[in-house]
């Protein structure tokens, strides 16, 4: 396969040296766009675990033995097939007159790896120092083009632009589509034209929320994955202090990114690494004031009139309109996952709670920026618009939305939802039946859960009993063995609960169960041989359905 695309100079540029102009391509035409990166004399083949990567290399008949013998045949196929895995650009060969074998020229045509063939009386000191003079001449470029990029994002940050304004700049002087995401690929900034924004689309690249997959890339220049354009894509970390902070992603197709583009996505890291600082230190001084007086008016400790709508209307937020409040909290750590891609060594990624905490507010103010949503210590709230008959709806929308594909990094999380709010003074009584619609939801169902407080039902009463050793004795008096983790237990509790939930129906539960009418009888009598006459004692049949409640309640 092709070596990975980094800045440097082709093997087809290299052949229009002075020096080369006069050499053949004996196989490999496929591969002269591999990169160049420096030059090498292989003067024996035993020195090839020595060879560094995108050193194109230089060697002669007499240092790898007569071509035309068989055995030095097979010897050649192996050499030429280690030197493409290490990413070595080509081989450039002083043959003589001897011809380079049928199998070597069909196998390094196959692998798209270039051999060349030097003219007889050509000094590799001559070809050494002017692949070194083109590489330098090519590198004193790249840094010139990385300093006249790095000027102009400077000069955009000073006069007090942001991260919109910095990849509108880049991406206007790179030809690219230009991302600055979160560590786990939220967006945060886009900029590109349409042709190249189309590109990166097709390379499935977004998740359905559209959260960029940085996990598919590494740092540095690339191919893009499964990109029918056959487009490159360059990232780049943003690290300021030791933590990390994001990515910055370039991509442009077909004719790939300009040499250079990785240092000059390096400088603008730089930049874009203070801005992000600068917005942090902001918004940790403001989310505070704001956090403060929010939480103030959900704990009911400021009564919510006029004078604290207008003043919450000064700090951005429309408090006055139906609204749901939504309480979302992380889960408890699981082992890590693949996800966020490393920024590199002794980085330090910002908490799981602050990205939560931005996720957050990105979502719910892309959908409207009026909503309020802080981040407290151990949960984010958001007061969340909803129009009649739409809160499940939208809720669902924003939990996805922040969710994604659980990529990333991103740890799972539960939420809970309280009724409609149509007035503020309603906020408090909101805030407190969403905290305990996530705590219920989450004893109920378990890490991940998403509950509304009307859909509580009895587990909100079950809920106020402290001690979980009652609630579990209660259900093993109640059920006996059906209490029980065995298979035949939860099977029979089934049956009893569609018993239940069909008012004893018995041709209705054997019709839901696919069981005979029959069959169904006899475990009817079964049931009761083991709870008591619950079929025709209606005080034992509500001690059974609680008791059922129960033994679904997570950690019970």
């Amino acid at each position: 396969m092709p070596a990975a695309i980094t800045d440097g100079v082709s093997v087809a540029q290299l052949l229009a040296a002075p020096s080369l102009v006069d050499a053949a391509v004996l196989a490999g035409c496929s591969g002269l766009e591999r990169t160049v990166r420096g030059v090498s004399v292989l003067e024996l083949p035993d020195i090839v675990p020595w060879v560094k990567p995108y050193e194109l290399l230089l060697s002669t008949a007499e240092a790898l033995g007569p071509l035309t013998d068989g055995e030095r045949t097979a010897d050649l196929l192996a050499l030429i097939a280690d030197l493409d895995a290490r990413q070595v650009p080509g081989l450039a060969l002083r043959l003589g007159a001897e011809p380079l074998p049928l199998p070597v020229v069909e196998f390094a045509d196959e692998l798209g790896f270039p051999v060349l063939r030097l003219p007889a009386g050509l000094a590799f000191e001559e070809v050494l120092a002017e692949v070194f003079g083109v590489l330098l001449d090519r590198q004193s470029q790249v840094l010139k083009q990385a300093d006249a990029l790095h000027q102009a994002i400077a000069t955009i940050v000073l006069n007090g632009g942001g991260l919109p304004q910095i990849a509108d700049e880049v991406s206007r002087l790179l030809d690219c589509v230009l991302l600055i995401t979160t560590p786990d690929g939220r967006v945060l900034a886009t900029e590109g034209g349409t042709g190249h924004r189309q590109g990166i689309e097709m390379a499935d690249l977004f998740d359905a929320s559209g959260r960029f997959l940085v996990e598919r890339l590494r740092i540095g220049l690339q191919p893009a994955p499964d990109d029918p354009r056959g487009g490159q894509v360059a990232m780049t970390s943003i690290v300021a202090g030791g933590v990390d902070h994001g990515r910055i992603v370039a991509y442009r197709q077909p004719d790939g990114l300009p040499p250079g583009t990785v240092q000059a996505l390096e400088r603008v890291a730089i930049v874009a690494a203070l801005t992000i600082t600068k917005e942090l230190a902001v918004s940790a001084v403001e989310g505070k004031f704001r956090g403060d007086y929010l939480r103030d008016v959900l704990t009911g400790q400021i009564p919510v009139d006029e004078p604290v709508v207008q003043h919450c209307r000064s700090l951005g937020w429309d408090i006055d309109r139906p609204m749901v409040v939504l309480v979302a909290e992380l889960d408890a750590a699981e082992p890590s996952k693949p996800g966020v891609v490393p920024a590199g060594p002794s980085v330090v990624h910002r908490s799981q709670h602050e990205r939560f905490v931005s996720a957050w507010q990105q979502v719910l103010r892309a959908r409207d920026k009026a909503a309020p949503v802080v981040g407290f210590s151990h949960e984010v709230v958001a007061l969340v618009p909803v129009r009649s008959g739409e809160a499940s709806r939208i809720v669902a929308e924003l939990i996805a939305a922040v969710s994604g594909d659980r990529g990333g990094g991103r740890q799972s999380f539960s939420a809970g939802v309280s009724r409609r709010v149509l007035e503020p003074a309603q906020i408090a009584t909101g805030y407190a039946q969403a905290r305990k619609a996530v705590s219920v939801g989450r004893r109920v169902h378990g890490n991940g859960s998403v509950s509304h407080f009307d859909s509580l039902g009895v587990h909100r009463l079950l809920s106020l009993v402290p001690d979980t050793g009652e609630l579990k004795s209660f259900a093993t008096e109640v059920l006996g063995d059906l209490a029980s983790d065995a298979a035949e237990a939860a099977d029979l509790r089934l049956t009893l609960q569609t018993l239940l939930d069909t008012n004893l129906n018995v041709a209705e539960t054997a019709r839901l169960l696919h069981f005979h009418y029959n069959t169904l009888r006899y475990r009817i009598s079964k049931l009761e041989r083991i709870v008591g006459p619950f079929t025709t004692d209606p005080h034992l049949r509500l001690d059974v359905a609680l008791a059922l409640q129960v033994v679904q309640m997570r950690g019970i």
